[in-house]
């Protein structure tokens, strides 16, 4: 299995602090707390009770009924010399087990064939469904992450502006700076405290939306460790991973049991044209004290077995034109399906080229970060002897910062980059959210 990310050599040898949350645990909170996820689940398990109702209609069926009757018979007659007046009470009762089995029956063999797509097409489903909770999980924590270096780094600004602030105004004490080097300290501080408070902010609001999505509340949390190398795709080809998506992504598989269901119900449309014939066998007993004609009761017994064909002759055209519908609705799903194959591959080579452009953009701001701390050190000295001014140094000191949140950004988007491209083609597991975890720090 294709590695997310190389992790430095000594990964292994530093355990996870037991205080901070790693990956693959917050994960596995969301996973079982997650309502979207746990839709999906119960939605699966309906789907796959379709195969179970399509058999069914293969299999015969069988139904009992039964009936208790009390009779109060009277006879006023208009003559009693010749008819008597007479009354008598009398009870009946009785079953009758009736079983039907389909010998000839196209509809429910289409019907049947029919279910098993549509089981394919519920496992597909949850099968994206537990790829968006991955990805879902890895952007909420990395967004929280990001948002946390955020604020470390306008906390550490705010330090250097601090005492950059300090030490214009010492110099303007002695004489040796002007008041607008102590002005320009004091705007750049003022601005990154008002900083601090949106990225405090957003801190907040970045953990709330993880909380809604695991159903808890962390201290800490596990940071990416700042000595990984993030690898390319393997393989490190764009049409591979559109091949693959084209073939194996889930809303491709989704959409492909939806045409083959389209198909077949086409067919059981056609089907209603055709006659059935069924095995019907029924056996009934009645026993009853009497009838309206006598006084004697009798117990009977029925047995019946025979052949029951029917065939459709006119419905008024209604099956014409369901026929006529399923066959639309069969040419759309085949264009819903090219659709999808066309969506699956923009997908993965819009991920595919983001991975390969977040690992060049993590290379180059690794090394911008060396030649920004390198311009800070040179401001500095240069402020020290006389030939640099105070906004030289605030300056570099900013870009220092930015770039520092830039790169730990660009890491992040990097891997949920890497974990998107997988998605797309239809090969993201946990195992590979494993990976990404060793590639976190205490």
């Amino acid at each position: 299995m294709t590695r997310l990310v190389a992790a430095i050599a000594f990964a292994a040898a530093f355990p996870l602090s037991a205080q901070a949350e790693n990956l693959l645990q917050v994960y596995r909170d969301a996973r079982a707390y997650d309502a979207q996820y746990a839709a999906a689940r119960y939605a699966l398990q309906a789907g796959q009770e379709k195969l179970p109702q399509g058999k069914a209609l293969l299999l015969p069926t069988i139904g009992l009924s039964a009936n208790v009757t009390d009779t109060r018979f009277e006879l006023n007659s208009d003559n009693p010399a010749r008819l008597p007046d007479a009354s008598r009470n009398f009870r009946s009762n009785g079953y009758t087990l009736n079983l039907s089995q389909p010998i000839y029956r196209k509809q429910n063999f289409l019907q049947y064939d029919e279910a098993g797509f549509q089981v394919r097409q519920a496992e597909a489903s949850f099968g994206q469904a537990a790829q968006d909770l991955i990805v879902r999980t890895a952007q909420a924590y990395f967004d929280v992450l990001a948002a946390q270096d955020t604020l470390t780094l306008v906390g550490a600004q705010k330090a250097a502006i601090s005492e950059q602030l300090a030490q214009a105004k010492r110099n303007f004490e002695v004489g040796t700076a002007t008041i607008t080097d102590t002005h320009e300290a004091q705007a750049r501080y003022d601005l990154v405290v008002a900083q601090g408070i949106a990225a405090q902010n957003d801190l907040d609001n970045k953990k709330s939306a993880l909380q809604q999505l695991t159903g808890k509340e962390y201290t800490s949390f596990a940071p990416l460790r700042k000595s990984v190398q993030l690898s390319p795709p393997n393989p490190n080809d764009a049409q591979s991973w559109v091949a693959l998506a084209e073939k194996q992504s889930y809303p491709v598989q989704i959409q492909q049991a939806t045409t083959e269901i389209a198909n077949l119900e086409m067919k059981r449309n056609a089907a209603g044209h055709y006659p059935t014939l069924d095995l019907v066998a029924s056996y009934g007993q009645t026993d009853q004290t009497g009838t309206t004609l006598t006084s004697v009761g009798s117990n009977t017994n029925q047995t019946a077995v025979g052949l029951q064909l029917a065939l459709p002759l006119y419905q008024g055209g209604a099956i014409s034109s369901r026929e006529r519908e399923a066959a639309a609705n069969y040419e759309k799903a085949r264009q819903d399906l090219e659709n999808a194959r066309r969506s699956a591959a923009l997908a993965a080579r819009q991920a595919y080229l983001g991975v390969v452009n977040g690992v060049s953009q993590v290379g180059a701001l690794e090394q911008a970060l060396v030649s920004s701390q390198s311009a800070l050190d040179s401001n500095k000295l240069g402020y020290e002897v006389g030939v640099r001014i105070n906004i030289d140094v605030l300056n570099a000191q900013q870009q220092l910062y930015s770039t520092e949140r830039d790169l730990a950004l660009a890491r992040y988007n990097t891997i949920t980059t890497q974990l998107k491209l997988k998605a797309a083609a239809g090969s993201l597991r946990e195992e590979d959210l494993e990976q990404v975890n060793l590639a976190l720090a205490p």
